[in-house]
């Protein structure tokens, strides 16, 4: 995601000072050293927008660029395996224009994956099944699924999905920070469109089912989730979310729900989004200070990765005046440990926003991730369970989703 919430969000890693956990250096590397033995998934990368930056290079570290937290010498180091990166749109003005602007920034995002795979072969590799992601770590290659963040690019020519799926697709998501002609946002300061779905929406979600594709809910109404969880004959996903128990927040689950997510087999994947984990109290002033600033770079989507490191230093000057509280690896953990208590290892996994607003103190980029895995076996998780939140619960998901469609295929149903 690119907006200036973004650049809100990035800077509450970067503003007033604050207490870090310590871990050993022995804890951290038997973490470290356990996530080289898993499949180590995070289930929302945004790092499709930095392909689209004339100068990002993904086999240079960008350690301290405010730009960049995931490149793959840093998934080495953190011990990432891969995950799901995501074909994200911003939401346009909904005009035939941008609608056919938004089909086009899809088609071009997904192109950026595929010309990584296709330039990278020796260390990225796609990944379409839940078996997949084994495999490919085994060949020492970094996994990319793809996933779609707003299904706007498919209100133009919604034929598209199958397009999608057949290029990878295997993780779809409704609507994004306003509502679009699918379903409504959790987030739209104009409210609710639809009552949840739209009876177009209701429509892709089926379809997309009927292909295998997970429905993830972050980002959309507490009322399409309700629909959702009535009409999936699966289970769905949150892909990159919190607890609304620990900060009220229409982005965030409340337990109820969280409960009923669980109760049918679905999974959370907590995110490390700034201001989803906390209130930042930016002001007015310094949300348009920050917005003049970056528009001077042509907004944040057109700031060069050259120019990353100089953007930062401007921003932080901004803290001297207008300064935030800044979310950190404790208010991250508070989130996981509050959906762990709710609903189980079995129900949780990781879904940081990388490269699209997540990262907090402590957890700045994924060379940080086995700070994660320190933390969970100090709570006493085991390998299993640790297992299951890294990756497998959601594998989990999506092999259900595909069972499913492969049973509709062979009885007939979903290839009208």
């Amino acid at each position: 995601m690119r907006s200036l919430s973004l650049s809100v969000s990035l800077l509450l890693a970067a503003a007033l000072p604050a207490h870090a956990l310590e871990f050993s250096k022995a804890e951290l590397a038997r973490a470290t050293a356990l996530q080289q033995r898993l499949v180590t998934l995070d289930s929302h990368l945004d790092t499709p927008a930095n392909l689209e930056r004339p100068d990002f290079d993904v086999l240079q570290a960008h350690a301290g660029n405010r730009l960049s937290q995931v490149d793959y010498p840093r998934m080495v180091e953190g011990a990432l395996d891969g995950g799901f990166w995501a074909v994200y749109t911003g939401q346009g003005n909904r005009s035939a224009a941008a609608h056919l602007d938004d089909r086009d920034a899809g088609l071009q995002r997904l192109l950026k994956i595929h010309t990584l795979l296709a330039a990278q072969p020796q260390r990225f590799a796609l990944a379409t099944t839940p078996a997949d992601a084994a495999r490919i770590k085994v060949a020492g290659k970094r996994v990319v699924y793809i996933s779609m963040e707003n299904a706007s690019p498919l209100v133009a020519d919604p034929t598209l999905l199958r397009f999608y799926y057949a290029q990878g697709l295997r993780l779809m998501s409704t609507v994004h920070f306003l509502n679009n002609e699918f379903a409504d946002s959790a987030t739209d300061p104009k409210g609710p469109e639809w009552k949840g779905l739209s009876p177009a929406g209701k429509q892709l979600v089926q379809q997309a089912q009927a292909l295998g594709i997970v429905i993830d809910q972050s980002h959309a109404s507490d009322a399409v989730f309700d629909q959702l969880i009535a009409l999936s004959p699966v289970p769905i996903v949150l892909s990159h979310s919190g607890a609304r128990a620990v900060f009220d927040h229409p982005r965030n689950i409340d337990d109820a729900r969280l409960k009923v997510l669980a109760e049918h087999g679905g999974v959370i994947q907590v995110n490390s989004y700034g201001g989803y984990l906390v209130d930042s109290g930016a002001s007015p002033e310094r949300k348009a200070a920050e917005k003049a600033l970056t528009d001077q770079y042509g907004g944040w989507e057109h700031v060069r990765i050259a120019d990353g490191t100089a953007l930062s230093a401007a921003l932080k000057e901004l803290d001297a005046r207008y300064p935030i509280k800044r979310a950190t690896e404790e208010d991250f953990f508070a989130h996981l440990e509050h959906v762990l208590k709710v609903v189980g290892p079995e129900h949780v996994g990781i879904g940081m926003d990388w490269d699209g607003g997540g990262g907090v103190v402590g957890l700045e980029d994924v060379s940080k991730l086995p700070r994660i895995t320190a933390w969970l076996l100090r709570k006493g998780y085991t390998e299993q369970q640790i297992a299951g939140i890294w990756g497998g619960n959601l594998l989990r998901v999506m092999g259900q989703a595909q069972a499913y469609a492969a049973g509709n295929r062979e009885s007939g149903v979903g290839n009208r």
